[in-house]
């Protein structure tokens, strides 16, 4: 496994990656054609070369022999009423690949995460998780994170709803060492 950041080459396979694993996170949660209209929007190789141009967003890269498997994108910006912690960032997006899943990726890539949020000045970190994903909830939880409210999420036309987790100094200890 090799963690890295990501660069603006890396944009064609990480919208691949990135679409590939949203759709197998959610296809069962969004009609078809919100599902599509959400693709185009989130995930084309141009807003993926926007992402990764971006200063406020860094991108974090799991690769297994030079194929991308995992992706995290931590990210500063507005921040939502629930997050009382000091210095929020969120964790925006955070996918590994479905077959490879269960090989211990996710929690390494979740303590690169950490790193990260601390390098960048972060004393709590934020996300929003949908309300009918327990194995992602589950995950988050055993990562130190806690339910401190819920927000509305958009898959295409579809208003759907996350709910707001967040770990860090006023809710669980340092963000570091809870990886």
């Amino acid at each position: 496994m090799n963690f890295r950041r990501g660069v603006i080459a890396d944009a064609p396979a990480l919208a691949e990656l990135a679409a590939r694993t949203f759709r197998e996170t959610f296809s069962d949660g969004a009609s078809a054609e919100d599902m599509a209209l959400h693709l185009a929007e989130a995930y084309g190789i141009s807003q993926q070369r926007r992402e990764l141009e971006d200063s406020d967003i860094t991108t974090l890269l799991v690769d297994i022999d030079g194929q991308l498997v995992g992706y995290a994108q931590v990210r500063s910006g507005e921040t939502p009423a629930c997050v009382t912690g000091e210095s929020p960032l969120e964790l925006w997006r955070f996918y590994v690949a479905q077959q490879f899943h269960g090989r211990g990726i996710a929690q390494s890539l979740m303590a690169a995460v950490a790193l990260e949020a601390q390098k960048r000045g972060g004393r709590t970190l934020w996300l929003g998780v949908w309300e009918r994903n327990a194995r992602a909830i589950a995950f988050y939880n055993k990562s130190g994170f806690r339910d401190v409210g819920s927000h509305v999420f958009m898959v295409g036309n579809d208003a759907q709803t996350d709910r707001i987790l967040a770990r860090g100094d006023k809710i669980h200890g340092d963000i570091v060492n809870q990886t």
